[in-house]
């Protein structure tokens, strides 16, 4: 028997007594069942404990949740949202108690276990107006201050950074230099940023990360620049992948490092995942970009509504590059409707990019917005948008979206720095991942967005549990 057929066989008894190690632990032990189900209005229900029981060959009738916790690929660093200009503000209208509420709701020992949180630096979309931290034509940064940030966002972040403690993982992106460093002079409607600027731009995010620290924010992270290839009404900046490039290689990165924040986590590309293996082979093709990268960004607007999302670019981008870490930087369901905030597809959408960006890879998850008011605002240019609670600034009253349950059966029970487990699904109604918890735990999620009531088994290497997978529901199974 030659050398590799020794070590393929070792493997593979290594593999089948960790199985049987694992499941001599846990024979006839219960897991934990919360559901979330709109039909009959259950929102991350306790429904009791299930039991394992020996479940040797599944048949192809039987519908089946198949776990192997012998398989582990990447790890989670955080889930969370962006606390940006809108929210801040909103946040602000409401009275204390329930100020109190949203911080609970989100960060507190009993909310959804947000540890992340993005933030725009300078105006985006998602503010009153537009703005900037310097004066015009100040290329020297003299008058650099971050006294708009300090009146709501930097606030309202604090508070969040206390909720979450030690775990608290922060960063921002920029949607627009000022507009004296671009080629259309305006922060609006995309252009360029002029190469004489290249270096005071990069000072710029020094300045920016510098003067939060100085008010007790710790910056984890950066992405190079917010949708990059997209010409918008509102704040935009345009950067070819050669270009993001040449900025990361030749300015930012190294004022990154030679400022002391070689630490800090920055993220390339920061847009859909139609581009996103392009942007990733062309922008870290040269070793000197790529040693300034730790990660690459994407949002899902690409073709959201007709869940026909790019999964598949995820797991290629990652193949590539397995030194990098995959990051969803910003999602959420456009052209705000009051009458549609308890609809369960508002959820659904969350649940399905969850779930299939995890098992391509990610290791990232942010939300947009986590707090909007009663018109999907503020926006300074109209583009209003739905977030996981809705506040009405008028009469105080917090609304829960099925967007805020579907994120929480993920981010309540799956902890940062937990491994995600080799999962699959034999039926296309369900939609599943897996992730093992430091302490050992096993967590599984399931959606079944069909119009039909599936009965389902969880089964892991020969032991399962029988499941209830109501049409238009979620549920987390704990083990």
């Amino acid at each position: 028997m030659n050398k590799l057929i020794v070590s393929c066989f070792v493997i593979g008894m290594m593999s089948q007594v960790n199985a049987q190690n694992y499941w001599k632990k846990n024979t006839g032990k219960t897991a934990r069942v919360y559901l979330t189900h709109s039909k009959t209005n259950e929102k991350m229900a306790d429904k009791g404990t299930v039991t394992f029981a020996p479940f040797s060959q599944p048949k192809e009738t039987d519908a089946c949740i198949f776990v192997d916790p012998d398989f582990k690929f990447q790890k989670l660093i955080g889930i969370g949202g962006a606390i940006t200009d809108a929210s801040a503000e909103t946040f602000y209208k409401l009275p204390k108690n329930k100020q109190k509420e949203i911080i609970e709701a989100y960060y507190g020992k009993n909310g959804l276990g947000y540890t992340v949180v993005r933030t725009n630096m300078n105006s985006c979309d998602f503010s009153s107006d537009s703005y900037t931290y310097v004066a015009v034509n100040d290329t020297s940064l003299k008058s650099f201050n971050l006294a708009h940030d300090e009146k709501y966002k930097i606030p309202m972040i604090k508070e969040a950074q206390k909720a979450i403690g030690n775990q608290f993982t922060f960063y921002f992106s920029p949607w627009s230099p000022p507009a004296w460093m671009k080629s259309n002079k305006s922060m609006l409607k995309g252009g360029r940023l002029e190469n004489q600027y290249y270096q005071t731009w990069a000072d710029y995010y020094i300045k920016f990360i510098k003067g939060y620290e100085k008010q007790g924010i710790n910056v984890w992270g950066l992405t190079v620049q917010n949708e990059p290839m997209a010409t918008q009404t509102w704040e935009s900046c345009i950067y070819t992948a050669e270009e993001e490039g040449e900025f990361l290689k030749n300015n930012l990165g190294p004022s990154l490092w030679k400022n002391g924040f070689k630490d800090k986590k920055v993220m390339i590309w920061d847009h859909n995942r139609d581009l996103i293996y392009q942007r990733a082979t062309t922008t870290l093709s040269d070793p000197e970009t790529s040693k300034y990268a730790s990660g690459i960004g994407y949002h899902w607007y690409e073709t959201w509504n007709n869940k026909t999302q790019l999964f598949d670019n995820l797991l290629e981008t990652q193949r590539a590059f397995p030194d990098k870490f995959l990051a969803f930087t910003e999602g959420c369901k456009e052209q705000f409707d009051r009458s549609k905030i308890y609809d369960v597809s508002l959820g659904e959408l969350y649940g399905r990019n969850m779930l299939n960006d995890f098992n391509k890879g990610t290791a990232l998850w942010t939300d947009w917005n986590v707090l909007l008011d009663e018109t999907g605002g503020p926006n300074h240019v109209g583009n209003f948008c739905f977030a996981p609670i809705i506040a009405d600034t008028k009469t105080g009253e917090l609304h829960y979206t099925y967007e805020y349950y579907y994120v929480g059966h993920v981010s309540k029970f799956i902890k940062p720095n937990a491994q995600r487990i080799g999962t699959s699904s034999n039926r296309a109604a369900l939609t599943s991942t897996t992730f093992m918890n430091e302490n050992g735990q096993l967590v599984t999620v399931i959606m079944n967005d069909s119009d039909n009531d599936i009965d389902t088994h969880l089964w892991i290497e020969g032991m399962a549990v029988s499941l209830s997978a109501p049409a238009h529901s979620i549920q987390t199974v704990i083990l």
